[in-house]
């Protein structure tokens, strides 16, 4: 009985869950009037790609994709790196200062400087309207600071540490040839956070680019769904269909497109980051 009532449970979650994103995918495949008209539930109506190739086929919406792919491989690239450059000297019991240092970086968790204040140095810093306002400001993550840190600390013994030393092997020679070939679990789940969180970042896109060109698809995204217009849209509706009809098509067909790449890469991750969670979250 008390598993009957634990699978319920669950499967009313997995329900949660699943049908809007079901609701999503069949409207995402439907005709534009089904859509429109509301017709769709969990099985697409009249099924149609009128939706993707339309969103395919706008220089627009194919420039936010790019921009995107852009920001998540350069941001993750450089999030990773000052992570585990910070992360590393912080897991040694012999760096001076180490609890004043991780105290400091905790403290930027809870109290930040501020929207305006943080406008205003990436504006002195010239990265107004460019790529790095999208991978600089938010370089680096507390949380994954912590979860660096601790996997360092507790995956890699100090008596491999003092045992390298021995041998002649230096701090920076450690890091690369002994601790990120054992660390490769970690690098995968702090990974996948910088380029989640990357992938559907929006606000500091809407805050620091100006120009159209430079837009990620999230922003593209964003425009459609609080516009409710695709008059930015190179393929004219009128061909086929009404305005509105297509608008309302499009928001599903690109809910789809944008998740796909995080669809794609969480599977081959996911173990790695349900153990960097525990790490946090029992070692820490």
């Amino acid at each position: 009985m008390f598993l009957f009532c634990i699978y319920l449970l669950l499967l009313t979650f997995l329900a949660i869950v699943l049908l809007p994103l079901l609701n999503i995918l069949a409207n995402s495949f439907s005709d534009p009037l089904a859509v429109s008209s509301g017709q769709v539930l969990f099985w697409p109506v009249d099924f149609s790609l009128r939706g993707y190739e339309v969103a395919l086929s706008d220089p627009q919406i194919v420039t936010g994709f790019r921009n995107s792919l852009l920001y998540t491989t350069v941001g993750t690239l450089i999030s990773v790196t000052l992570t585990i450059a910070l992360a590393f000297p912080l897991s040694r019991k012999g760096l001076f200062g180490r609890s004043l240092v991780m105290t400091i970086v905790v403290f930027t968790m809870l109290f930040s400087g501020g929207l305006i204040p943080t406008y205003m140095v990436v504006q002195d810093l010239g990265m107004l309207n460019s790529m790095w306002a999208m991978v600089i400001p938010q370089a680096i993550g507390v949380w994954q600071v912590v979860i660096a840190a601790t996997y360092f600390r507790t995956m890699i013994p100090d008596e491999l540490y003092e045992a390298a030393q021995i041998d002649g092997c230096g701090d920076l020679r450690f890091l690369w040839k002994v601790a990120l070939p054992l660390a490769k679990p970690m690098i995968a789940v702090v990974a996948l956070m910088y380029a989640i969180a990357q992938w559907n970042s929006y606000f500091d896109a809407l805050l620091y680019l100006r120009d159209e060109d430079l837009y990620p698809i999230q922003l593209v995204l964003r425009n459609i769904l609080i516009l409710n217009t695709n008059g930015n849209f190179a393929t004219d509706p009128a061909l086929a269909m009404e305005r509105q009809q297509l608008a309302d098509l499009l928001k599903y067909s690109l809910i789809v497109i944008a998740s796909v790449p995080v669809l794609l890469i969480y599977p081959f991750v996911a173990r790695y980051f349900t153990k960097g969670i525990m790490i946090g979250a029992i070692k820490g």
